[in-house]
Formats: C-alpha cells, structure tokens, sequence
C-alpha cells in the first residue's frame, strides 16, 4: 500500500510540474521556490539546514543528517503581475512608421510549482535520495494588441528535474553529496511577424508602396504569425559538503555545473505572403540552444541558544552562459522558411541578443522554536537580476528584494512535520526596454535587415508568493 502511494504521488507532481508553466523573472529563470521549509527564511542557509528530504535539492550532503527514511512533498504558488506602465510603451515598424497597440496587459498568470523528495539512510556512512522538482521556468503572454507584437507575444518554459543523490559522511563532521539532475524541458516563442520588410525589399526600396501593400495584407489576411517549439533533454550535477564545527554550528557547500539545453522541434508561420499575396504557411525543423548556468551556493546554521537560530548564504551564478537566444534551422538552406527570408550558411532564423551578467543572490534568515512542536520562521534576500544593458520584451526584470514569513508545526511522536511560508518580491526599479533587432555575428550593432524596428516601454513589477510542504520521518 506504502508503495502504490508513493508511485502515485510521483506521478502526480511530475505531471503537476509539465502542466503548469513556471511564472518568474526572479534570479534569471531560476526558481526559488523548491520548499516551503526554506522559503520560511528566504533560503538562507539552505545548504547547511538539512531539516527534510528537501535538502537533496539544496545540498545532497545533508541527506547524511537525516535518520531512516524521509518523504518530503508540497506545492508553491507564485503570482507576478507584470506590466508596462500605461502609455509607456511605443513601437516603430521596419519603415519607422508608428504601430497602433496598446501596452500588451498583464503578460504573467498564475504558477503552481509542485515538489516531491525523498531520502533514506542505507548505512551508518551512506544515504541516498531522489527529487523531483521544477528547477527553471518562464511565462510571459501579451494581448494581441500589444504595440510590440513583432518583437514578443508568448514566451513558455518549463522544465522537470529527476534528482537522483547520494551522500556519504565520515562520523566525524564532515559529509559529501552528489546529486544528478536528470532533466526535460519544453519551450515555445511566437510573435507577429511585420511584413514590410519583404514587400520594401519585393519593389526595389519604395517605402510608401510597401506600407501600402502592408496595410492591405494585413487588413485582409491578418500580420504572419510565427511560432517555435521544442523539447530536449540535459543532465548536471551538483557536489555538496557539509561540515559540523559544534553542535551549534556548521557550514554547508554546494556546487552545479553548467550544461544546455538543445531544444529541438519545429518552426511555424503562418499567413506568410506568398509571391501573388496569397497566406501561406510555412514550416522548418529548428532548435533553440539554451545555457544553464553553473553556481555555486555557502550556507552557515549557527544556534544562538535552545529557541532561537540565524543562518545565512550567498550563491554566484554564472548567467553570462545566456548571450542569445538564437532560432536554427536543422534543415540547411533548403527549409521552407530560410528559402523564403533568404537565409543561408550559420545565420539564424532569428536573433535576440540577451548578454546577460553572472549573478549573487545574499539571504538571511532566522527561526524562533517557540514550543516543541511549533517554530516561527524570517528571511530577506537580495536577489541580483542577469539582465543589464539588452532588456527585453521577452524579459524585463530588475534587482528585487525577497521578504518572507514562515511557520513549522512538528509532531515528534508521530513523525509528521508541516511547513507554511508566504513571500513578496520587492523589485528595485522599473525595468525600462528600448529593443532593437541585432545582428547575429555582431550582437551589440543593429541588424540593418530589420530597418527601423524598434519597441520601448517602462514595466511595473510585483509578485507574491505561497507554499506548503508536509514531511515524514519514518
């Protein structure tokens, strides 16, 4: 029975995870939000507070703290309103003429992040565990109306970690973990495509005759709609110390690696002009790399008496992996879509210069034992944003604040524990964009093929957030 319950439970979180696209701009497109224990304290010293299964994400050295077997599982919930500031926003098409649109709406829905851990104690030296969590996400929707539709419309990734681990201690204070992150991840992009630019090119640089035919095109049949999806599957790793120095103190390390995603699937638009100005579609196989960053996290528990304890952390993500986000043909020069745009060699179907900046994030946090079954629960963190100088469309983040608030009701009889946390994301300005199309092999000079094409606009950011974990020793 135990175990029909436990394979049902994994199905249903994993299948939770792919259902539900991650909402966030907070630390790239990294999640914060693995367990309602750690949130309570803003995940400060996550990587040397071992109090459940969950720390097989945080750090797998601490699975060696842990006694017999442990089941951890919850959900997350995290709403981000996300919006250009009303009148902020203008757009320029290929000609430079004004597009019509409005600021796009609120562009982030609702996210429900599920996670499952489990940990069991092998031998006096050796424990392993096993997570399955959602590690990275991004979605953001503008209305159809949005001024800026030929540069974003629908951005989605979701991402599912299979967290195999293992840990090893050596009974006197020192512990080592390695956990492999077995991961699938699915993505789509889409957005208007603005026609004036093949029509421009079709009679021989007549402006005024290309905004003619783009006018009526459009009218008739509607602006192109371009839509890439793909899915891949990548693997890190991640080694975790843990080191004990009292009973009251100890010291957590933990290290990932890099790896990319090859999100591979198909390109699609449609109601392309066909040479008699018929709507067509087109199609082309693609892939879309995508960086994740290696980072490396600290973390410090140190009891101040029987009731109370601080921790703090810091972790350094190498986000600068991410310089593009860049569409490939998988079919040569031959794909419907490059004969049609005219793209040969290693050049892109399209190119979104990104650049982004390596990253720290510092936490503190606190927690009062207020009884022996119930505990209080603070944190703060500063989260540094990867994107500097090329804001998106796609992405407008900023630095923010992380404030959090915690509880922890634990029965020592029976084993059960469950956690509750609430968060609100301060965000330290509004991300203000002024997009243009660049070129491939000169990311930071415009691309001549895209003329005048310009959005800007000035976004307002908040975002709150909720979990709940129930845990179990055994």
């Amino acid at each position: 029975m135990k175990s029909t319950r436990l394979v049902l439970a994994i199905r249903l979180t994993t299948l939770a995870a792919i259902a539900a696209p991650a909402t966030v701009f907070a630390g790239g497109f990294s999640l914060n939000e693995q367990s309602a224990s750690a949130m309570g304290v803003a995940n400060a010293g996550a990587a040397a507070n071992p109090e459940n299964a969950s720390t097989v994400f945080f750090n797998p050295a601490g699975m060696s703290q842990l006694k017999g077997t442990n089941l951890s599982f919850g959900v997350a919930v995290l709403d981000i309103d996300a919006e250009a500031k009303e009148g902020s926003t203008s757009a320029t098409d290929f000609l430079g003429n004004k597009v019509n649109g409005l600021g796009g709406g609120d562009i982030a829905d609702l996210a429900v992040l599920p996670n499952f851990f489990l940990t069991h104690e092998v031998s006096d030296s050796i424990d392993v565990g096993f997570g399955i969590h959602a590690p990275y996400g991004l979605a953001a929707d503008y209305d159809d109306n949005f001024s800026g539709r030929y540069f974003a419309d629908k951005t989605e990734l979701t991402a599912i970690a299979f967290t195999p681990s293992i840990a090893i201690n050596n009974g006197k204070g020192l512990s080592m973990g390695l956990g492999m992150n077995i991961m699938y991840a699915e993505a789509r992009l889409t957005k208007f495509q603005d026609v004036r630019g093949g029509f421009f090119k079709s009679t021989g640089g007549n402006a005024a005759q290309a905004e003619a035919l783009a006018k009526n095109y459009e009218a008739t049949y509607g602006a192109p709609y371009s839509d890439i999806n793909g899915d891949d599957i990548a693997v890190n790793f991640r080694v975790g110390f843990l080191y004990e120095l009292s009973d009251r103190t100890q010291f957590g390390l933990t290290a990932q690696t890099g790896t990319e995603f090859e999100l591979k699937g198909e390109a699609e638009i449609t109601n392309f002009p066909s040479p008699t100005l018929i709507p067509m579609t087109l199609r082309e196989d693609a892939s879309v790399p995508l960086a994740i960053p290696e980072s490396i996290t600290v973390g410090a528990r140190h009891q101040l008496n029987e009731s109370v304890t601080v921790l703090a952390g810091a972790t350094y993500a190498r986000w600068s992996r991410f310089e593009g986000l860049d569409v490939f043909s998988t079919e040569g020069d031959g794909g419907q879509i490059s004969q049609a745009l005219g793209r040969t060699g290693d050049k892109p179907l399209s190119h979104v210069t990104e650049k982004w900046q390596n990253t720290w994030q510092f936490n503190v946090g606190g927690i009062w034992q207020a009884t022996p079954a119930w505990a209080f629960k603070a944190g703060y963190a500063w989260d540094e944003s990867p994107v500097g100088e090329f804001v998106t469309a796609r992405v407008p983040s900023s630095d923010r604040h992380w404030l959090t608030l915690g509880t922890q009701w634990k029965d020592a009889q029976s084993g059960w524990t469950v956690d509750a946390a609430v968060g609100t994301l301060l965000f330290t300005d509004d991300p203000k964009i002024n997009e243009f199309v660049y070129q491939y092999d000169a990311p930071s000079q415009k691309d001549p093929a895209a003329g005048k094409s310009n959005y800007k606009g000035e976004y307002e950011l908040d975002a709150w957030s909720a979990s709940l974990q129930i845990s179990k020793a055994f």
